[in-house]
C-alpha cells in the first residue's frame, strides 16, 4: 500500500534539465559563442531560437544515414530520446523562454546586443567566451559538436528557407510557430 504522501502527491517528481536556469543559460552562452565562431556577427532572436533547438534536437535536421548522423551518435546523442516527442510544441515552449534566458545573459555581461540593419542581434562578450570555454562536462562536448554541424547547415539557409525547413523538420502546422511570435509582439 502506498504511504500517504505518495496519496497526497508530495513526492518530487523527476527534473528534466531545462527546467534548469543555470543548465539553459551555459547551453545558450555556449552556442552562441559556436554560432559567432562559425563567422555570424550576431544572430538575431528568431534564428537563435532555430539553432537552440535543433542543436538540443539535431535527428530532427539530420537524416538517418548522414555523415552527420554518424557523428552525433558518436559524440553521445541518440535518436530515442523521448524529447523527439511532440517537437513543435516544445519548440514553441522553448521559444517563448528563450528571450527571458538572453536577458539573464546580457545581465550577467555574458552576452551583449548589437543593433545590425534595423534589427536586434546576439553576440557572446568576452567573459561569455571564456565561461563557455570553462564547459567541459559530457554534455557540454556533445553539444558543441552538435551546435556545430546544425549552425553550419542553417548558417546557409535564408530565414525564409529556414522558416519552411524548420516547420517540416517539427512536422508542424505554420500556426504552431507562428502564435508563439504573435504572443511575443502582444507583450
Amino acid at each position: 500500500m502506498p504511504d500517504r504522501s505518495e496519496l497526497r502527491g508530495d513526492h518530487a517528481l523527476p527534473l528534466r534539465p531545462d527546467g534548469l536556469t543555470a543548465f539553459r543559460l551555459a547551453r545558450l552562452v555556449l552556442l552562441l559563442t559556436i554560432v559567432c565562431d562559425e563567422g555570424r556577427d550576431g544572430v538575431g532572436l528568431d534564428r537563435l531560437a532555430y539553432y537552440d533547438f535543433f542543436a538540443d534536437a539535431p535527428f530532427l535536421v539530420f537524416g538517418d544515414d548522414t555523415a552527420q548522423r554518424r557523428q552525433l551518435v558518436l559524440a553521445g546523442f541518440s535518436k530515442t530520446n523521448l524529447s523527439y516527442h511532440s517537437a513543435a510544441q516544445r519548440f514553441a515552449n522553448r521559444r517563448a523562454r528563450l528571450q527571458h534566458d538572453l536577458s539573464l545573459l546580457a545581465a550577467r555581461g555574458l552576452i551583449a546586443p548589437r543593433q545590425a540593419s534595423g534589427r536586434v542581434t546576439w553576440v557572446t562578450t568576452d567573459d561569455g567566451t571564456r565561461v563557455a570555454g570553462q564547459l567541459r562536462s559530457m554534455y557540454a562536448l556533445a553539444f558543441r559538436e552538435s551546435a556545430a554541424l546544425v549552425v553550419t547547415k542553417l548558417n546557409k539557409l535564408s530565414d525564409g528557407a529556414l522558416e519552411r525547413d524548420a516547420r517540416r523538420w517539427l512536422k508542424a502546422e505554420p500556426f504552431l510557430i507562428d502564435l508563439v511570435l504573435d504572443a511575443e509582439v502582444a507583450w
